[in-house]
């Protein structure tokens, strides 16, 4: 078996106030492949703890080369008391069978107990630009096995089946005298994409009680999965010592996993952008190699940027 390395790429977009209102953060790169350029949405933010869903498009053969910079938000946040009014942040985009564009997302509302509730939804579009949401509520939730939140999902098709790996709450941990947030990764799924059935599992396992894993991303190679995600302690996590690195875990069956992150094949690197933290991988897969976007420094403050796979033998 070979072990996975990914050779960077660089930096592709930080915002300054494009528009007069994309104020701070390119966040969770979401890619799709469409002809000759790669359709990247992300999240940015209007104020610093509100966040709204655009897209770049960038060349498919060079992705640092910008393309199109759309100049509106894509999804509107939800009306007062719904899970995403208060922020929508991409996580998977596909094409369904008849061609339509379907976005699950993560949707934020603040709370009085914690900083705030992250669910799933589903927006649907015919032409990746105008979205309309499915339904007002979220198609992952908390239950009874689920009780804090269901969110960032990553999304595979295997024989008619859907699968979502997500990231699922564990507790809420005060430290510092401040609510932190910790999650595992759990998978739901699903015979029409909309409909899921969550059983609970955790499928890829904390390392340690502290620990927050988010953003799965699933690459299948040769009939075999590998999985890539962000995973942070709860202290010292903003751009400190604890901040988001890759992790990896490995499956034959998109059931059973092995985690293992010092196989991730990539680290924090010595550009002034992503010296700190990288987190929120999404790969895709191009006629011109395989990429992962991900984020650098500040959960997405310094912008996104890309990787791509190189094999080299253990």
């Amino acid at each position: 078996m070979k072990n996975k390395h990914w050779e960077k790429g660089g930096l592709i977009l930080k915002v300054s106030g494009e528009y007069g209102w994309m104020n701070t953060h390119a966040q969770v790169p979401t890619p799709i492949l469409l002809g000759e350029k790669i359709r990247i949405y992300f999240s940015t933010r209007t104020i610093q703890t509100e966040s709204k869903t655009t897209f770049v498009d960038v060349d498919a053969k060079n992705p640092k080369k910008i393309l199109y910079l759309h100049d509106r938000a894509i999804i509107a946040n939800g009306s007062a008391g719904t899970f995403d009014e208060h922020g929508v942040m991409p996580s998977a985009i596909k094409k369904d069978k008849n061609n339509n564009f379907l976005l699950y997302y993560s949707g934020w509302s603040r709370r009085n107990s914690v900083p705030y509730s992250n669910l799933t939804g589903l927006a649907i579009s015919k032409d990746g630009i105008n979205f309309k949401k499915m339904f007002d509520g979220p198609i992952l939730s908390t239950n009874r096995y689920e009780p804090y939140s269901a969110t960032s999902p990553c999304l595979i098709t295997k024989e008619k089946e859907f699968y979502l790996f997500y990231c699922s709450g564990c507790s809420w941990e005060k430290i510092n005298n401040k609510y932190e947030h910790t999650y595992d990764i759990k998978l739901a799924k699903s015979q029409d994409g909309i409909v899921w059935f969550q059983d609970g599992k955790t499928r890829i396992k904390k390392n340690y009680e502290l620990e927050a894993i988010t953003r799965p991303t699933v690459l299948e190679l040769n009939n075999e999965y590998h999985m890539y995600f962000c995973c942070r302690g709860s202290e010292d996590f903003r751009n400190g010592l604890n901040a988001y690195r890759i992790g990896y875990a490995y499956s034959k069956d998109l059931i059973s996993w092995e985690r293992n992150d010092k196989k991730s094949g990539i680290n924090i690197g010595s550009d002034s952008w992503e010296n700190k933290m990288i987190a929120y991988p999404s790969i895709l897969k191009t006629p011109y190699g395989i990429y992962m976007f991900y984020n650098g420094n500040g959960f997405g403050y310094e912008g996104f940027g890309f990787a791509k796979l190189s094999d080299y033998e253990i």
